[in-house]
């Protein structure tokens, strides 16, 4: 079904109004960087948590998630553990009180405020500004690909016969309305345009569930997926026999099971439980290395208080995980009944132009939303999708300026200039790395292609540095600096194509060695120099108050103030980690089982949320405190 008037009638309002509310709350922002980046620390936690939650709502992730879910099934819904999915239980439970008792403006600045000034210290800022700006690039640059491919797939006047050039023109003309109103509002209008894209995916969300419910049915699904498609438990191995449904399937269903085994090589996760371990292992030190200094950073730090910036977290798991997936489930369902022919219709183009066909997964989000949305929800559905687009984009440039602008020109080059300026200046900084993130989208060709690289290779060189920070006062700035350098380029080393690197390599498998390397590298740095400042080590401790390996601080600390008290609340947070983590999994499955009609199923996962939310009610809610005991 093609575009009608009263569809584009809707995009085109919705473009006109989110511009003009980014516009329009833009002078809330104009008076300093702490209004510009933080919106003044005045939003409450439940709005900063929808907008979190609809900058997470990215198209470009439910994309790969929907195509996740059509070759894996049920067990597609650990994959996002890449991420890992499951740091949000781990900042809720924990890490979010430890990070806004900084009152700190940027992640950059935190570094300060935990190594101090030195050399060293001086060195560990600067990596994290770099590592900043780097993940900044790559996320705009991942949201810049899966836009360009769902406008061009809708949008009938084309640039090329290629499809890719279409695809990176009209990436470039969404990127560009997006930071106009990006670059002028600041934080207060990416909170204010987020949540209003955030009820526009609800009501798409909604919309999706209830068509793929009315025109599939449970034994529609069971016809074309293998028998343990439905089982989100597993082995040692996937064991899902999309052979066995190539075998028996008519012809058109044929290239679904074909392409599946496709996917399932090129991805490599057939020996899922090595898989699942490698992921766990990776994801738990991810998660406990705290937030990387991007656009879920800045939602804390603008908090009003280090209790509101642990309900964020949490807040973010209730408004996003079931409604997104509810969306993903039902587009999942209808491909996998429906979609035959069209993937027919693209196996053999690629073989028309030479090419082997090897499943563009990345296709089934357009195509579900142009066969079966009818005319004027289509319009509401593209408005979804690019409201997705949209606050994922807008949250990560409004970071980018933060560390540039704070974290460089201030701290180094102009210490005096006005509040006024700096926030012109952080308006031309957002520009150049919109170019930026553009022109590296341009080079790209699949959305796994980026996702691979950021969740185990970039974030993996970050990890090991970000853990120890938290849980030993020895490492300092000197340590943390080397240990960072070495992941940062580590990370860009396995980007880098094949021709030039002159290897192929997998960042989930490199994870360990990786993870090895950067923790020698950051105890050898950090035991061959000199400690931090004890007078920065017991500022930190005594606002921040993490558990772990800080008694020659505490004893520091304890001369001046006798009464200081360690963290004994390690148990108390890991269990409500674990409590967490299952409860967002759990969250998660009840959404896709509703829409599948697993109904013996979708009660107990419901069941599960709310035992968890039951257990955490006292565990966890009632035990925050914004200041340390």
């Amino acid at each position: 079904m093609s575009l009608q008037p009263i569809d584009m009638a809707i995009v085109a309002g919705y473009v006109l109004l989110t511009i003009g509310l980014g516009f329009w709350v833009a002078k809330l922002s104009s008076g300093s960087l702490q209004s510009y980046f933080l919106a003044g620390n005045k939003l409450p936690w439940w709005v900063l948590g929808l907008s979190n939650a609809s900058g997470m709502f990215d198209v470009a992730g439910t994309m790969w998630m929907v195509g996740l879910l059509v070759v894996y099934g049920l067990k597609s819904v650990f994959i996002p553990w890449l991420w890992p999915v499951f740091n949000q239980i781990f900042l809720m439970a924990f890490l979010a009180v430890w990070l806004r008792r900084s009152g700190k403006l940027t992640g950059a600045e935190w570094i300060s405020f935990r190594f101090g000034e030195d050399t060293g210290a001086r060195a560990s800022h600067l990596i994290n500004v770099v590592f900043a700006l780097i993940t900044v690039v790559g996320m705009l640059a991942f949201g810049f690909l899966g836009i360009g491919k769902l406008a061009a797939e809708f949008i009938p006047y084309k640039f090329s016969a290629d499809a890719m050039i279409n695809d990176k023109i009209y990436g470039l003309i969404v990127v560009a309305l997006t930071t106009v109103y990006s670059v002028k509002g600041g934080m207060y209008s990416v909170v204010m345009t987020e949540i209003l894209q955030f009820f526009i995916k609800l009501v798409v969300c909604i919309a999706i569930a209830c068509i793929a419910i009315s025109l599939v049915t449970p034994e529609m699904i069971r016809a074309v997926v293998p028998p343990t498609w439905h089982n989100i438990l597993f082995g040692a191995h996937l064991n899902l026999d999309w052979a066995g449904v190539a075998r028996t399937a008519a012809p058109d269903q044929k290239v679904v099971a074909d392409t599946a085994i496709a996917v399932i090589h090129r991805e490599g996760y057939s020996a899922f439980g090595t898989f699942f371990a490698l992921m766990v292992f990776q994801g738990v030190f991810k998660a406990m290395s705290g937030p990387a200094p991007n656009y879920d950073m800045q939602r804390l730090l603008s908090a009003k208080s280090p209790v509101e910036a642990a309900k964020i977290s949490g807040f973010v798991n209730v408004v996003l995980l079931f409604p997104r997936y509810l969306m993903i489930a039902g587009m999942a369902v209808l491909a996998l009944c429906f979609i035959g022919p069209r993937w027919t219709e693209m196996q053999a183009a690629a073989v028309a132009s030479g090419q082997a066909f090897a499943g563009d997964i990345d296709s089934i989000l357009p195509w579900v939303i142009r066969n079966y949305m009818p005319a004027g929800l289509m319009g509401l559905a593209l408005a979804g999708m690019l409201s997705a687009f949209m606050a994922t984009y807008s949250a990560s440039l409004n970071a980018a300026p933060a560390y540039v602008v704070n974290d460089i020109y201030r701290k180094y080059i102009r210490p005096d200039a006005s509040e006024k300026s700096l926030v012109h200046i952080s308006y031309a900084t957002s520009l150049t790395f919109a170019v930026l993130g553009a022109f590296i989208g341009w080079q790209l060709k699949s959305i796994d292609q980026v996702v691979g690289w950021i969740t185990t290779g970039l974030y993996g060189g970050y990890t090991v540095a970000n853990v120890i920070k938290w849980y030993w006062w020895r490492l300092n700035g000197t340590g943390y600096a080397a240990s960072m350098a070495l992941g940062v380029a580590a990370a860009v080393f396995m980007a880098l194509p094949k021709e030039i690197s002159g290897m192929v390599i997998d960042p989930l498998h490199a994870f360990p060695w990786l993870f090895l390397a950067c923790a020698a590298v950051a105890v050898l740095g950090s035991c061959l120099t000199r400690p931090a400042d004890m007078v920065v080590l017991k500022e930190f401790y005594r606002k921040t108050r993490p558990w772990g390996l800080w008694g020659p601080v505490l004893t520091a600390l304890r001369a001046d103030d006798p009464d200081a008290q360690p963290n004994r609340d390690f148990a108390r947070d890991m269990f409500n980690s674990i409590i967490g983590v299952i409860w967002q999994t759990a969250i998660t499955a009840s959404a896709i089982f509703l829409i599948i009609r697993e109904m013996d199923k979708f009660w107990l996962t419901f069941g599960l949320v709310a035992l968890c939310s039951v257990v955490m009610k006292f565990t966890w809610w009632d035990r925050l405190r914004n200041e340390p005991v």
